[in-house]
This record gives structure tokens, C-alpha cells and sequence, in this order.
């Protein structure tokens, strides 16, 4: 009788980035195309490019016993400045899906936003990101990525289901109006927590597919202004990579922004958000958060972004491909990777504190 094989061990993963690999193993081609591709492979290149221009200045000798990487943000105190960024159809990577992305960002003392077009209920994902938290008075749920549902009744319902779950901040995403399907889901992965949109109305010879049908349900400065007086919640813009445009989310009352150039989903050819970070926190001068996304994949990515002034950043594909090997474990496992990169950056830098961070901790190449 032959006896049974032993499962096949994991190599060493001691970076974010080991899981790459492994995760593409366990996912068909589509669903990886999916996950790591752009608007154009330079989208993607881009964004890695813009961080290996930066260099770091070691300060040996300085006293950083004690340090530590908390911030308070809207009112929550969290561990760590690496938040996990809204990512839809989390069921493709994994059976537990954005629940277990929820839990192990609880379990870390960190956040998660949940996209509008998760494959879980609202209440699941809240119910698994409370499970670590049960006795802490203090704990607060998930923030909520709202994407602009065609019309404003739409959207008001859904962020009233979102509010309703307990949701703590609200980010409404404004970079992509128009979500093109690139992948064909399963049957059993859809956005169970949307209504169902009725067909648009025709269009006639004369009119443009792009300006009179697809853009016609996009979100405009007035609508934002609108959503302001909808909810009491913080309000952030997210996809914002102009000056101009981040003083305007500041003059209609909103609580912040995200840089972000959407994984270079969107617009082929423009800026990635490490470029654009410098000017919008100049023109802001600590007005209100700025936070980051695109391109992190390492804790010293998160430290340059925060160098260049961001309050917090956003991870994306990282902990997907921890979620797509190990579940809730394996996305717990790739934030803790990522801060144990961004300390030992902050020590060799001689930062003993997120405050200490600063331009002075950068040369740019």
C-alpha cells in the first residue's frame, strides 16, 4: 500500500512579492490577465518605474527604541498606514473572498475598503471584519468604496445599505464612470449588493456612444456636491491627480482624497500618482488627509509615498495574491510583511515615527 503524499511545502516567502508566483499558479489565465493587467503594459511598468527612481538616506545613530507605526484617521485609531485598497469580485481569488480580506485586516489593526462591487454580502464582510475586534469598544468597520450607480436615487440607496451595515467612511470613486467588462465571471461571482440597472435608452445616429451613453452616467462636481449632503460620513474622493481638482474636493466640504491612477486601468498615458503626489500636497498644505494608491509593493513603496507626503496608502494587488495562496492568512500574512519592511525602513532612515517622515529622507535620481 502506498502511502499518501505529503503536500508539496511552500518556498520561503519573505517578501509581498513571493506570492506572485504562487498565485498565478493557483489562478486560470483570465481571472490572471484580469488582476494584473492595465490599461497598457506601460500603465503597469510605470507605476514600478516611478518608485525605483527615489533613493533613501540612511541616518545611522539615532535613537529609535520605541518607535512605532500608529496614526489616527477619521477618528480610528490604526496600527499601521497601509490600508487595503477596494478591489471588486474578491471571489475570484479565493472562496472566502472579501471576508477574508476583512478579517485579516481587523486582525492587523488595520482597515479595508469594501468595493461596491463585492462578491459578499455588506453584512458578511462586516460580520468577519468585527470577529477580531469583539471586545474593543473603539473598533470600527470597514470603509465603503462607492461607485457612482448611473443616477443619484441609485446611489443613494446603495449608500444607505452601505451606511446601514455600519460602514465608518465613504470613497467615492470618480477616475473610472464607465466599468467596461474585461473578464467573464462565474456564475457564482457577481455584485450581490447592487440592483439591477434597467437597459439605457437608445441612442440615434447622431449621438456619441461615449459622451451620450456611457458618459451620460458618470458622476459631475454637482452630483459630488449633492452626495455631500447625503451623508454625514467622511467623504473622500478617490482617483484624484490634479491640484485643481483636489482643491475643489476641499471647497465642497469632503474630508479627503486618494491619489490614484486606478492600477493604470483607466487612461493609458497618464501620470502615475508617485509623479502628481508632490504638487496636490503642496497645493493642499494639510488641509485634510491625502492618501495614496497605485504601485505598492513593498513597505519601502509605502515609505517613499509617505515621504512625499501621503497620510496613509492604499495596497492592492499584493494582498490579493495572498488572498488567492492563503485566504484571510495569506492577505494577514503580506500586511505584516509590508510593515515589517516599512519599520525596518523607517528605523535604517532614523524615523521613529510616521511624523518624522519626510522629504529630507529622499533623494530622487
Amino acid at each position: 500500500m502506498t502511502a499518501p503524499s505529503s503536500p508539496t511545502p511552500l518556498p520561503p516567502i519573505d517578501r509581498a512579492r513571493d506570492y506572485l508566483p504562487l498565485a498565478e499558479a493557483c489562478l486560470g489565465p483570465s481571472i490572471w490577465h484580469y488582476l494584473q493587467t492595465g490599461s497598457s503594459d506601460a500603465s503597469v511598468t510605470d507605476k514600478q518605474n516611478a518608485f525605483t527612481t527615489i533613493r533613501l538616506i540612511p541616518r545611522p545613530l539615532r535613537n529609535v527604541q520605541g518607535g512605532h507605526t500608529r496614526l489616527t484617521l477619521y477618528g480610528q485609531e490604526l496600527a499601521h498606514p497601509l490600508l487595503l485598497a477596494p478591489v471588486s469580485y474578491q471571489r475570484l481569488f479565493h472562496a472566502d473572498g472579501e471576508c477574508a480580506s476583512a478579517m485579516a485586516a481587523s486582525a492587523q489593526g488595520g482597515q479595508m475598503l469594501v468595493s461596491s462591487l463585492a462578491s459578499q454580502p455588506f453584512a458578511a464582510i462586516a460580520r468577519a471584519s468585527s470577529t477580531e475586534n469583539l471586545d474593543d469598544p473603539g473598533f470600527q468597520l470597514p470603509w465603503f468604496q462607492l461607485y457612482w450607480q448611473g443616477e443619484r436615487e441609485r446611489t443613494a440607496r446603495l449608500l444607505q445599505r452601505a451606511a446601514a451595515t455600519g460602514f465608518s467612511v465613504v470613497v467615492l470613486t470618480v477616475d473610472a464612470p464607465i466599468k467596461r467588462a474585461s473578464l467573464q465571471l462565474p456564475d457564482d461571482v457577481a455584485a450581490v449588493n447592487l440592483e439591477n440597472h434597467p437597459p439605457p435608452a437608445p441612442l440615434s445616429q447622431a449621438q456619441s456612444m461615449v459622451f451620450d451613453g456611457w458618459m451620460k452616467q458618470a458622476p459631475t462636481w454637482d452630483d459630488v456636491a449633492w452626495l455631500r449632503q447625503q451623508t454625514q460620513l467622511p467623504l473622500l474622493l478617490k482617483g484624484i491627480l490634479h491640484p485643481d481638482d483636489a482643491e475643489h474636493v476641499l471647497a465642497l466640504g469632503c474630508d479627503g482624497i486618494v491619489v490614484s491612477s486606478h492600477g493604470g486601468r483607466v487612461l493609458d498615458g497618464a501620470p502615475t500618482s508617485l509623479d502628481v503626489l508632490p504638487d496636490i500636497v503642496q497645493r493642499i498644505d494639510g488641509r485634510m488627509p491625502i492618501l495614496f494608491d497605485s504601485g505598492i509593493r513593498s513597505g519601502r513603496d509605502a515609505f517613499i509615498a509617505l515621504a512625499l507626503g501621503a497620510t496613509a496608502v492604499l495596497v492592492g494587488r499584493p494582498y490579493l495574491w495572498g488572498l488567492t495562496v492563503g485566504g484571510a492568512l495569506g492577505v494577514a500574512h503580506v500586511i505584516r510583511l509590508l510593515r515589517d519592511e516599512l519599520e525596518m525602513t523607517m528605523a535604517l532612515t532614523g524615523c521613529a515615527q510616521l511624523g518624522d517622515i519626510g522629504h529630507h529622507c529622499l533623494i530622487a535620481r
